[in-house]
């Protein structure tokens, strides 16, 4: 396993919950640190913390802040989402921490980042997907802008902290010392739409909502449609230039002409010399008005076996049922089927990359409440009676 035996000690809210399933997943031994009595029932908080292991541990006793500073001074890493100006993120001070533990790799992941004049501000995804533009750019041209159902700041946060995480631990390898790794939420969403912060530096284009149109292809400021109604939902396909486009849209006209589909302008048009940067709008709405049509009689799974065999770009725009039953998941051995609660299995999604033709393995079921309080802690040196010490103080739960 890529970073076995390290050890990682994972005291994160939701934001950074999915940091920690990553380095699990690496094979990393994650120890879920949760305070005792806590409700773990909740499906994205079960998704992002399988592969762990589980120690209720309360922060907010004395016993077991000092149990949990034993365990600093051993881990290889700390995650953590202490807001800033709390007592608690006063008690995990980088400087001291590391003090404690030079090696230690300590990340913060805060929805402003540990300093600033926002630092002690608190954001869920709907604020920190406004803040970093994400939603700016979501929704029709003309209406509101939107957010993405499910919550997205979360994951893109804690995917650059394992990102941050994996620099700091190679940069250990070289100088023997941890780092504190300062991650923002609001920064990490700037991240994921980097083209469009610098659009305008670059190009002079301030992007604008499209709602489900593509932008920035034709002089004469026509928008030409990505995504189609079809028969059972919905793909995506955009008419466009180049080479590729070229083959995409001579594939998508003989498969209409071969379904007996009504071609209208697309019948004429010489796709070899056909260049989107000067078509009008009405130009496009023209083009564009056939391809609807034909698309309203198409399944999704007809659409990508077309797609396939005449070489087209597109894909349809899959839903959780669909991803579901995917075969190309299937196949390549991406689910994880793990012991679920009171019998039976619960799927979760594997590991996220193949290594060596094999993939990262998801073997740990979702833990429950101080399942391995007491193995945890006599890893870390604790004896038995001050184990149970630290149950009689309720500072830590064990079964």
């Amino acid at each position: 396993m890529l970073l076995e035996p390290l050890r990682v000690l994972d005291c994160t809210g939701e934001l950074g919950w999915l940091a920690g399933r990553l380095l699990a997943d690496l094979g990393a031994d994650v120890i879920k640190i949760e305070p005792p009595g806590a409700n773990l029932s909740a499906p994205d908080w079960r998704a992002t913390n399988a592969n762990k292991r589980m120690l209720s541990l309360d922060l907010d006793n004395e016993d077991g802040r000092g149990a949990f500073l034993r365990l600093c001074a051993e881990a290889d890493f700390l995650l953590e989402t202490a807001q800033p100006g709390t007592e608690l993120c006063t008690f995990l001070d980088p400087g001291q921490l590391q003090a404690t533990n030079p090696r230690l790799i300590h990340v913060s992941i805060t929805p402003f980042g540990r300093t600033g004049p926002r630092a002690q501000w608190q954001a869920s995804d709907i604020e920190l997907m406004a803040a970093g533009g994400a939603m700016s750019l979501a929704g029709e041209p003309d209406g509101q802008p939107l957010r993405v159902t499910a919550p997205q700041s979360n994951p893109w946060a804690a995917s650059q902290a394992a990102v941050g995480a994996m620099v700091a631990l190679t940069a250990r390898a070289v100088s023997g010392l941890g780092q504190h790794v300062d991650v923002s939420a609001q920064a990490a969403v700037i991240a994921s739409i980097a083209h469009a912060p610098a659009s305008w530096d670059l190009i002079g284009v301030n992007p604008l909502r499209a709602g489900a149109f593509m932008t920035g292809r034709s002089v004469h400021g026509a928008v030409y449609r990505v995504f189609w109604p079809c028969q059972d939902g919905f793909v995506n396909f955009i008419i466009y230039g180049g080479v590729a486009g070229r083959r995409t849209n001579e594939g998508l006209v003989a498969w209409m002409r071969d379904a007996g589909a009504d071609l209208g302008v697309l019948a004429g048009i010489d796709w070899a010399t056909f260049d989107p940067t000067q078509a009008t709008q009405d130009d496009v709405d023209e083009m564009e008005k056939p391809v609807a049509a034909f698309f309203l009689t198409v399944p999704k799974a007809e659409f990508l076996r077309q797609a396939f065999e005449r070489e087209m770009l597109g894909y349809p725009v899959n839903n959780v049922a669909d991803i579901a039953q995917d075969p190309q998941l299937e196949e390549r051995g991406f689910w994880a089927d793990l012991p679920a609660p009171g019998g039976g299995v619960e799927r979760h999604c594997g590991g996220f990359a193949m290594v060596d033709g094999k993939r990262l393995p998801v073997t740990r079921p979702v833990p429950e409440p101080g399942e391995h309080s007491r193995e945890v802690l006599s890893e870390f040196g604790f004896g038995a009676d001050e184990i149970a010490e630290l149950i009689t103080a309720q500072a830590v739960e064990a079964p």
